[in-house]
């Protein structure tokens, strides 16, 4: 087994997905486009990390220390930190200084580490003290509101609060939504129509570049390591 890769959803409108993992045996693993920041607390042989991850908008490899155990927030999209905009961590991150087992420092304070189950209560504490924020725009056009701005004004707050367009966004989350019904069992032909590309050649392009794996690498279950939870299964 490389890595076993599990998420949950969350009710709190400021999460995305809390995630999880442990790595046994294995070097490296691909990592998947994704649209959101997190904060990623993980700790190996005693040792404590804390890290702010950014959006990814390709695919890659990221190495893996072996042993390692991994809890991780995904913001929802809109969100920011008060001290680092999150156009200025896209496809990149920042080690956290002074971090332990029990707590980590964030914005000038010191905030206890959560475990899986504790995302929300660290999540609401962060809000209430202002330290994670979000553009009530970009919230509500999530939510499928029709803001009462010009589309070069939407396209404008959306880029800022985020580091990605709106298409960028749909392309990835689109692409993460294949590899999870095709890692399901879902026929190519069906998730081509039902997620409206345009041929196969098309969803093999965007499988390839934000995901790093074919449809029949996805059905199967090879490939490698990799960072996203399919059909809650590891993949090896």
């Amino acid at each position: 087994m490389g890595l076993l890769f599990q998420t949950r959803a969350s009710d709190s409108s400021w999460i995305g997905t809390v995630w999880t993992c442990t790595s046994e045996r294995v070097a490296e693993m691909t990592s998947v486009a994704g649209v959101s920041w997190g904060l990623v607390f993980w700790q190996r042989d005693g040792i404590a990390y804390t890290s702010i991850s950014g959006p990814e908008t390709r695919t890659g490899t990221a190495p893996v220390p072996e042993g390692a155990t991994f809890v991780g927030i995904e913001f929802a999209v809109g969100t920011s930190l008060r001290v680092v905009p999150t156009p200025a961590l896209v496809d990149g991150g920042v080690e956290l200084p002074d971090a332990h087992s029990r707590s980590f420092r964030l914005d000038g304070a010191r905030w206890e580490t959560p475990g899986a189950d504790d995302a929300e209560a660290l999540v609401a504490r962060l809000v209430r003290a202002g330290v994670v924020i979000r553009d009530p725009l970009v919230t509500g056009l999530r939510r499928g509101d029709r803001p009462a701005a010009t589309a070069r004004t939407v396209e404008r707050r959306f880029r800022e609060a985020t580091g990605l367009t709106q298409g960028a966004v749909r392309q990835i989350e689109r692409a993460r939504t294949a590899a999870a019904w095709l890692a399901s069992g879902v026929p190519v032909a069906e998730v081509v129509a039902g997620l409206g590309y345009f041929d196969e050649p098309h969803l093999a392009r965007a499988l390839r570049r934000y995901v790093g794996r074919t449809a029949r690498q996805l059905r199967d279950g090879t490939g490698g390591p990799i960072a996203l939870a399919l059909d809650q299964r590891a993949t090896s």
